[in-house]
């Protein structure tokens, strides 16, 4: 069985440090970072603001981001062993991808150590973020909603609980 689970979040707000943890808990576990699918920087356009768009999806090659979550579909065990996951023997049915990626869910809490530039997330990275929450809502992507509020580690228990229940209803 193939289970993709994605991890959206705020700047700085732990998709990585969850990722991270899941990895190494969960059997035959690969991950897809959106983050290294930026384009470089001479090719990110510029905004009416002055800003860099960062936050469109234009400033990603999806392209090969696609190509790379296709290859895993192909393939999974391919896929972990070309990207160093040990694929566990007594798990061999079982592939779990986690793609990670930088959709902000949560405005009022949205607080860290380097401060935006005076208007990109008002004028430019909340907009994106609510374009982008609407078009997965209208395609029926479903998605879970984490509350910032709780501890990581109650948030890391409630994610692992979501997958092990989806592997085990699917099969």
């Amino acid at each position: 069985m193939k289970c993709i689970v994605g991890i959206g979040g705020m700047t700085n707000g732990g998709k990585t440090t969850l990722t991270n943890r899941l990895l190494k808990v969960l059997p035959n576990c690969c991950v897809i970072h959106q983050d290294d699918f930026f384009k470089p920087q001479d090719q990110i356009a510029v905004g009416e603001d002055g800003f860099k768009q960062w936050d469109v999806l234009e400033s990603l090659d999806m392209e090969a981001m696609l190509s790379t979550v296709q290859a895993w579909v192909r393939n999974p065990r391919k896929f972990a062993r070309a990207h160093g996951v040990r694929v566990h023997p007594d798990t061999l049915d079982t592939h779990i991808l986690i793609l990670e990626g930088f959709l902000l869910y949560s405005y009022n809490t949205r607080s860290y150590q380097v401060p935006d530039p005076p208007g990109l997330f008002d004028g430019h990275v909340w907009p994106m973020y609510q374009k982008y929450k609407q078009e997965m809502e209208a395609n029926g992507v479903e998605v879970v909603y984490l509350d910032g509020m709780k501890s990581r580690e109650e948030l890391f228990h409630q994610v692992l609980e979501d997958i092990q229940n989806s592997l085990l209803n699917n099969s």
